[in-house]
C-alpha cells in the first residue's frame, strides 16, 4: 500500500470514521482532524472511536491524528470534508493557510447554512478552489455497513473525470466499489434532498403507514428530486443511478438512517426539540428542509415539491403530522 497523494479527513462522526477506515485499509497514511482532544486521545490509546463505529479498530501507524486543523490540511494534497453541514462553516473558518491549490472532496449531505450555498460553491467562492479540483463522494453507503465491511457502492463526481478515476483507485477494495460521474451539482443537491424524504418516510412510519404507502412516497420522492435538480442544474442525467435513487432508498428505508429515525419520532408525537435532544446524531434533513424551500422559492419557475412542503410544514410551521400527511396523500400518485 503506497500513498500517491496525501489525504486528510476533516471530521470525527460516523461517516468520517467510515471514510478513515476505508482509506487506512488501502493506504499507508491518512491525516485525521479530530476537534475534540478527548476523542483524539482515546483513539490514540484504544485504536477506535469511542463515539461512532466503535467496532472499527484502526492501525495507529496508518493515522496522522491532530486536533489542529491547519496541521492536518497543510500536509494534505486531498482534503475530505465530512462535518455535519450545520458546523462546516465554523470549522472551515479555522483554516488559516492557503488551500486554493488543494483537491477538496465533500462527503457532506447538505448546504452551508450561513451562505445557503452548496459545499462546492462555498469552497470555490470563499477559498478559491478550482472547479476541477472539487469532488463529491456520495451513494447508498451507510457508515455502519462500512464498519461491518458489507459490500457498498460509492460514486465520486468531478468535472474532471480523470481526477475522479484516480481518487476511485484509493477507495476501491473488497467491500467498496466505485464509479465516476461529472454531475457534481446534481449529486450535491440530491444528497441534500434525500435526507428530507427520509424524514418524510420516518414520519409516515411513526403515523402507522405501511410498506405500500412508503413505496408510493419514495417513487414520488425521486420524481420530486428530478424536478428540483432540473430547475437548478439542467443537464442530461439518469436519476435512477445509485448516487440519486440508490441513496434515496437506503436513506429512506434503512434502520441506520438518522433522518428516518428523526422523522419516526416526529410521527409518534415528539416535538422537534425533544427529538433532537434524544438523538445523539444530527438529522441534516431538518436544516435541508428549510433551505430547499428557500431555494425553490428563488426559482423563477418553481418545481412541484409537495413532500418537501409537507415536511417543512411539520418541522417549521408546527403543523400536525397526521393532518399534513392526510393532505399530502391527495397529491401523490
Amino acid at each position: 500500500m503506497k500513498n500517491k497523494l496525501n489525504y486528510a479527513v476533516i471530521g470525527s462522526g460516523s461517516w468520517a470514521t467510515a471514510i478513515v477506515k476505508i482509506l487506512s485499509d488501502n493506504l499507508n497514511s491518512v491525516g485525521w482532524y479530530i476537534r475534540n482532544e478527548e476523542t483524539l486521545d482515546y483513539i490514540q490509546k484504544n485504536k477506535h472511536n469511542p463515539n461512532y463505529l466503535s467496532s472499527v479498530e484502526f492501525n495507529k501507524s496508518n493515522l496522522q491524528l491532530s486536533a489542529d486543523i491547519n496541521e492536518v490540511v497543510k500536509i494534505a494534497d486531498i482534503i475530505i470534508l465530512v462535518v455535519p453541514s450545520e458546523f462546516i462553516n465554523s470549522e472551515l473558518k479555522k483554516i488559516k493557510i492557503d488551500i486554493s491549490k488543494k483537491i477538496i472532496i465533500s462527503g457532506i449531505k447538505g448546504i452551508v447554512p450561513e451562505t445557503g450555498l452548496l459545499v462546492g460553491e462555498h469552497m470555490i467562492n470563499n477559498f478559491n478552489i478550482l472547479n476541477e479540483n472539487f469532488l463529491v463522494i456520495a451513494g447508498p453507503c451507510h457508515a455502519e455497513e462500512v464498519a461491518l465491511e458489507r459490500l457498498s457502492y460509492l460514486t465520486i463526481a468531478c468535472s474532471k473525470k480523470s481526477l475522479a478515476k484516480t481518487i476511485c483507485l484509493d477507495f476501491n477494495n473488497k467491500y467498496i466499489k466505485t464509479k465516476v460521474s461529472d454531475d457534481v451539482i446534481g449529486i450535491e443537491y440530491s444528497s441534500m434532498l434525500k435526507n428530507i424524504y427520509a424524514i418524510a418516510a420516518g414520519v409516515a412510519h411513526g403515523l402507522g403507514y405501511g410498506d405500500n404507502f412508503q413505496s408510493i412516497l419514495m417513487s414520488n420522492a425521486i420524481r420530486e428530486i428530478k424536478r428540483f435538480i432540473k430547475k437548478k442544474h439542467k443537464i442530461k442525467r439518469n436519476i435512477n443511478n445509485s448516487a440519486y435513487l440508490g441513496d434515496l432508498l437506503v436513506t429512506g428505508y434503512s434502520v441506520f438512517s438518522r433522518n428516518r429515525m428523526f422523522g419516526n419520532m416526529i410521527g409518534k408525537g415528539y416535538t422537534v426539540k425533544a427529538a433532537q435532544m434524544e438523538m445523539k446524531m444530527i438529522a441534516e434533513g431538518y436544516i435541508s428542509a428549510k433551505k430547499a424551500m428557500q431555494l425553490n422559492r428563488d426559482n423563477i419557475k418553481k418545481a412541484k415539491t409537495p413532500i418537501i412542503e409537507a415536511v417543512h410544514a411539520i418541522l417549521y410551521e408546527k403543523k400536525s403530522p397526521k393532518n399534513t400527511f392526510k393532505k399530502l396523500n391527495e397529491k401523490l400518485n
